[in-house]
């Protein structure tokens, strides 16, 4: 996307933001090349037309190429409202497409920030605080010093935390050096431990909650009154997580001649060059990003961490090349985590088994305040934080009293967008909680959905579509039980169903059904696969994933402590794509949210057991 100036990606807003301007630029392109055409062949434009990369003229068989004509093209005044091809004229969209980087990836060509070679290249890697925000209280660089290759080390002190880059003459080298050197760090600004991580939000769920981000009817006269056996309540916990990117945190940078080139795979180019800019204490348009492919980003990829580090060690390297690589555990533990939250729900059921009343607060820190802390740190964030509350406070139902407020929690480390942001968390919640009223008021999960998502077409199409092709009605194959959920982000209609077998000593996934409605479907293709991909990720971390604390350093370091899913425990999925909403929707993140909660309900409808935090492995084992 393109927005307030900036140039990235996220926020599944790359089609969102771009289809239209690109459709207007593509079409205005057009008809500036049949401009052209017409003043080289003499004839009226209304008599030419455009097909397989030419003009052509209809009656007098003239032709030229777009690429003869673009020069003469491009002097032609821009049409200020060129007319769009109406959908039912589409030849391309609307239909999956082969990917043109498909032959690259499955071969290992050079595509990736890591693969990038330059001629005379040096080789870095950082060693940073294990203690957010602390500065070494002393060090020994001796040894790393003394090792072999090693060129320099080079103190770094940047908005992102303190630490030291090494310059050698090879990764390996640099990696081996790293191990060498020697520093006690500060401690901690934030509360050491887990325990007393969890204990900060857990006060700040029973303090004070913020404006309420929906407060309709009256919630507390709702309760007032309510019978004790109608009132439900329960409290939900998940942890922070890391992002996990299967190519570890890297950038190549060269300075020569007060000029900085960088070779960045980041989301967020703009940014990337403002503060690598500042960094250096040079202007802006002193320095060129290129963006390369990124393995993995999933909101990683937006900070600007790897190409900072790497700015500031090539700025040490006398004008050479340097690739900067973090080593995995360096990755794991510096990341820019999905934050812990921990959820009070409330909801006095009426006799129908409906919702006469939902109260829910949601404690956790800020994501915002902590990405200008690292990034624009002199500027203050302004207003309501949606974030904290998204996934729960803006879903498609209607609850006469209905109330979600945060309260945010005083907690420092640092945190950032991971995929679907704070949907990730507040739909498990949200969609927990929803069960859990099925449950107890003995309506079924998906009656209980379409009763209170009437008023929403949309919502209700989607989950009538999912219960249709998961057999929802009918019962479930002997030893297996199905739970499923919903979610309404980043303009995405997504419902999701899935069927587990097993007992409370090993459960397996054995298939998940996903129907998700994105308003107008560019490439259906693509759509499944990010769905899956998004489900995926959603459900290695309800299961498996987790990033703890002790003396206020990361505990996990690598992937067998913070596995994924394997392939061979994942399950089969059925996508169906619908095209009812009104606005085009995300979707690279949509798939995502519902999964925890789906996989949570299918658990309960097996073994009668609920779990409300997460990762699930810690209550069940998975086959």
């Amino acid at each position: 996307g393109y927005a307030l100036g900036l140039q990235g990606t996220g926020g599944s807003s790359s089609l969102r933001d771009g289809f239209d301007k690109m459709r207007k630029a593509g079409a205005s392109a057009r008809l500036m090349l049949l401009a052209a055409a017409a003043k080289r062949f003499g004839e009226p434009q209304s008599g030419l037309e455009t097909a397989d990369g030419k003009v052509t003229g209809k009656a007098s068989a003239k032709s030229a190429t777009y690429g003869e004509l673009a020069a003469d093209a491009a002097a032609m005044p821009v049409p200020a409202e060129p007319q769009l091809r109406s959908k039912a004229d589409w030849k391309l969209l609307g239909k999956p497409q082969k990917r043109v980087d498909v032959m690259a990836k499955i071969t290992g060509a050079p595509v990736f920030g890591i693969d990038v070679s330059l001629p005379g290249m040096l080789y870095g890697t950082v060693v940073m605080s294990p203690r957010f925000w602390s500065k070494p209280v002393s060090s020994d660089l001796s040894k790393a010093e003394k090792s072999p290759g090693v060129l320099r080390i080079i103190p770094l002190d940047t908005t992102y935390g303190h630490g030291f880059g090494i310059l050698a003459t090879s990764t390996w080298a640099a990696f081996k050096a790293a191990e060498l050197i020697e520093a006690e760090w500060a401690e901690a600004e934030y509360p050491a431990d887990s325990a007393a991580i969890s204990k900060v939000l857990t006060d700040a769920l029973n303090g004070p909650a913020g404006s309420a981000m929906r407060d309709d009817g009256n919630v507390d006269t709702a309760f007032a009154d309510a019978p004790q056996d109608k009132v439900i309540a329960a409290d939900y916990a998940v942890p922070y997580l890391a992002h996990a990117c299967m190519e570890p945190m890297n950038a190549s940078a060269q300075f020569k001649d007060g000029r900085l080139e960088l070779w960045s795979p980041n989301q967020m180019p703009t940014i990337t060059r403002q503060l690598c800019a500042s960094a250096l204490g040079i202007e802006t348009k002193a320095v060129t990003v290129n963006t390369t492919l990124m393995g993995g980003g999933f909101g990683r990829r937006g900070e600007m961490d790897f190409s900072i580090y790497a700015a500031l060690i090539a700025k040490e390297a006398d004008g050479k090349p340097v690739k900067v690589t973090w080593t995995r555990e360096e990755d794991m533990r510096h990341d820019a985590y999905r934050p812990a939250a921990q959820a009070r729900f409330k909801a006095r059921i009426g006799n129908d088994g409906l919702p006469l009343a939902l109260d829910a607060k949601i404690a956790t820190p800020s994501v915002i305040a902590s990405v200008m802390r690292r990034t624009f740190p002199s500027l203050s964030p302004a207003g309501p934080e949606r974030v904290l509350t998204e996934g729960a406070f803006d879903q498609p139902l209607n609850i006469a009293n209905y109330r979600v407020s945060p309260a945010l929690a005083p907690l420092t480390i640092p945190v950032g967008f991971w995929r679907s942001v704070g949907n990730s968390f507040n739909s498990f919640f949200h969609e927990s909680f929803l069960d859990e009223i099925a449950a107890a008021g003995k309506t079924d999960p998906v009656a209980l959905r379409l009763a209170l998502m009437k008023d929403f077409p949309v919502a209700a199409a989607v989950v009538q579509k999912v219960a249709d092709m998961s057999g929802w009605n009918s019962p479930a194959p002997a030893g297996t039980a199905r739970g499923m959920a919903f979610c309404l982000s980043f303009g995405g209609w997504v419902a999701e169903v899935i069927q587990v077998s097993g007992t409370e000593k090993a459960v397996k996934i054995d298939k998940v059904w996903i129907a998700a409605d994105v308003g107008t479907a560019l490439d259906p293709g693509i759509i499944e696969a990010q769905l899956i991909s998004g489900a995926i990720f959603g459900l290695s971390a309800a299961m498996m994933q987790e990033i703890t604390f002790a003396d206020g350093k990361v505990e996990q370091s690598s992937f067998p402590d913070y596995e994924a899913l394997r392939i061979s425990q994942c399950p089969a999925f059925e996508v169906a794509i619908l095209e009812n909403a009104p606005k085009m929707g995300g979707v690279g993140e949509i798939g995502t949210p519902p999964a925890a909660p789906a996989l949570a309900n299918a658990i309960f409808a097996l073994t009668g057991k609920r779990i409300r935090s997460l990762p699930l492995s810690r209550d069940v084992a998975f086959a």
